[in-house]
């Protein structure tokens, strides 16, 4: 059950470290070109990584996308890859930094609100009030008393990013029994692209070579990696609660800027520190245990012979593990702590 924890929580910590770099490339070329290498990075750098694989042989232990997917990962590209960078970029020149720093973690709320009222993902007391301590330690860490707070037009925009990324989350939920690798590439490719291409049409430039490619390794990192992490998170944790330990990625963002770029933290910080941390640990010593029913089910997801999986297999298997393949899970009724992943979305 750890696993998911420890999946979320590296996502947050090389996409939190990203973003310092990243700043550090804005005064290269427009923010929507930085934002298309940056995303073109992640994608070309998964497919060559995936192409490598195939042809050095590797055994698939991922299942690959299945047509049943593809309506939810375009939903989840178009929302999050394509409408809301664009959404930002318009807010962003509107508001002010500080208050759209604020707004953004309005994503955390919509990605938790959206998995629990409308995927029925379960939730109790415990965790609300985990997630609105980190929510509250986000807003602390953007929030800058000497700017105060507008609502212009243009937060509206931001806001519609969030609702955007949010949604993305979700939909990625959908799929995220498949290859994280795969989903991860493609949707890197064509937010890539389409950020790309209207930041030329919009009258960008492209950057010169060198920060160019220092872009696209960032985004490698910073967006492929820590996406691929979140995926598998996705899958072991469910999305509220992989949504909120992502939600410590400014927080590392924070510390990466202190260490290596001279910045200090604001009058809010060590506040904000606190209550991330109370949060947090609200969510790592949950223990939701109950005797629950797991209806018969047939998908296709990495997994080893544990519990869950007791199936025959109709093909001739060398015995490794893990491994991926489509298998139907029998009706069983057990007691064990869980978490809402792949096999436990039982009503409460």
């Amino acid at each position: 059950m750890q696993t998911g924890i420890y999946q979320a929580l590296l996502a947050a910590v090389l996409f939190g470290a990203s973003t310092p770099l990243a700043k550090s490339l804005t005064g290269t070329t427009s923010p929507l070109i930085l934002a298309g290498l940056l995303y073109l990075g992640s994608g070309l750098g998964l497919s060559g990584w995936r192409a490598w694989r195939r042809l050095s042989g590797a055994p698939l232990t991922e299942a690959p996308l299945t047509r049943p997917d593809l309506p939810w990962l375009a939903g989840a590209v178009v929302a999050g890859g394509m409408a809301a960078p664009v959404l930002l970029m318009w807010g962003l020149s509107s508001v002010p930094g500080a208050t759209a720093s604020l707004l953004l973690n309005l994503e955390g709320v919509f990605t938790a609100l959206i998995a629990w009222f409308v995927f029925r993902e379960n939730f109790d007391a415990r965790i609300a009030l985990g997630m609105g301590f980190i929510v509250v330690a986000g807003a602390l860490l953007s929030w800058d008393p000497s700017t105060g707070f507008t609502l212009p037009l243009g937060a509206l925009a931001v806001i519609g990013a969030c609702l955007c990324w949010a949604i993305d989350n979700n939909l990625t939920r959908k799929v995220s029994a498949s290859d994280a690798a795969q989903i991860v590439s493609i949707k890197g490719l064509a937010a890539g692209g389409s950020n790309l291409a209207l930041g030329i049409l919009m009258g960008g430039t492209l950057p010169a070579p060198l920060h160019a490619a220092g872009a696209a390794a960032v985004g490698f990192i910073g967006y492929g990696v820590s996406l691929v992490l979140f995926v598998l998170a996705l899958r072991n944790l469910g999305t509220a609660r992989t949504g909120a330990y992502f939600s410590v990625a400014p927080f590392t963002g924070a510390l990466i800027a202190m260490l290596f770029f001279g910045e200090r933290p604001g009058p809010w910080f060590w506040t904000a520190a606190g209550l991330m941390a109370a949060g947090i640990w609200l969510h790592l010593t949950e223990r939701h245990r109950h005797e629950h029913t797991q209806e018969p089910i047939r998908h296709a997801h990495r997994h080893v012979h544990d519990e869950h999986h007791r199936h025959e297999h109709d093909f001739e298997w060398d015995g490794n593990e893990p491994h991926a393949h489509e298998h139907v899970h029998a009706p069983i009724t057990h007691w064990h702590p869980h978490y809402p992943d792949l096999h436990h979305r039982h009503r409460h």
